[in-house]
C-alpha cells in the first residue's frame, strides 16, 4: 500500500460516474426519442398500406351502390380513420382527397409493342380501346393513399417537407382486373 492511500491522499473518483452520466444521458435520450418517432412514422405508413390493400379487396368483392372510384376512396378512408356510429367515415386524419384511384390499360400488339393508357377518370378510361388486330390487353386499378406525418421533433433531413412541416407518406396497392 502506498503512503498516499494510507494518508487519504489517493485519487478521488466518487463523482466520475455522475459526470459520465451527464455526458451520455442526452445522447441516449435523443436516440430513444428518435426510435419512438421512427416507429410512429412506420406505423402510420403501415396503416396507409393496409388501407390501400383493403380497399382493393373490397372493390373486388363488390362496389355496392356507388362507382368503383368512390367505393375505393371511401373504403380507404374508412380503414385509416374508422367509422362513426351511423357508418359514415370520420374523415380525419385523411379524407377522400388523400386517395387517388388510377386506371391503366396496356395493349401489346403481335410484334410486342406496348401502348399504355392511364387515367384517373373511370369514364375516360372505359372509352379507351386497343387497336384492332391481334393484341393482348391488360387492365389495372391502383389505389394510392397519401398523408403527412408530423414528427415529435422535426429533423430536417431525408424527405422533410418544409411546407407541410412533416414527412409525406404514400402507399399504393393495385390489382389486375382483366
Amino acid at each position: 500500500m502506498s503512503i498516499r492511500r494510507v494518508l487519504g491522499l489517493g485519487r478521488d473518483e466518487r463523482g466520475a460516474a455522475i459526470i459520465e452520466l451527464a455526458l451520455v444521458a442526452p445522447v441516449f435520450a435523443l436516440m430513444t426519442i428518435g426510435i419512438v418517432d421512427m416507429s410512429n412514422a412506420f406505423s402510420r405508413k403501415l396503416a396507409l398500406e393496409q388501407a390501400a390493400q383493403r380497399a382493393i379487396e373490397k372493390v373486388m368483392q363488390t362496389t355496392q351502390l356507388s362507382t368503383v372510384q368512390d367505393t375505393l376512396k371511401t373504403e380507404a378512408c374508412d380503414q385509416v380513420d374508422g367509422v362513426n356510429a351511423d357508418g359514415s367515415c370520420k374523415n380525419t386524419p385523411i379524407t377522400t382527397d388523400n386517395v387517388t384511384v388510377t386506371f391503366r390499360q396496356e395493349c401489346t400488339d403481335a410484334s410486342g409493342n406496348m401502348t399504355t393508357h392511364t387515367s384517373t377518370d373511370a369514364d375516360t378510361f372505359d372509352a379507351f380501346t386497343c387497336d384492332a388486330g391481334p393484341t393482348k390487353e391488360a387492365k389495372y386499378i391502383a389505389v394510392t393513399v397519401t398523408d403527412t406525418y408530423m414528427p415529435l421533433f422535426p429533423v430536417h433531413f431525408f424527405e422533410y417537407n418544409s411546407t407541410s412541416r412533416g414527412y409525406d407518406l404514400s402507399a399504393t396497392a393495385g390489382v389486375r382486373t382483366k
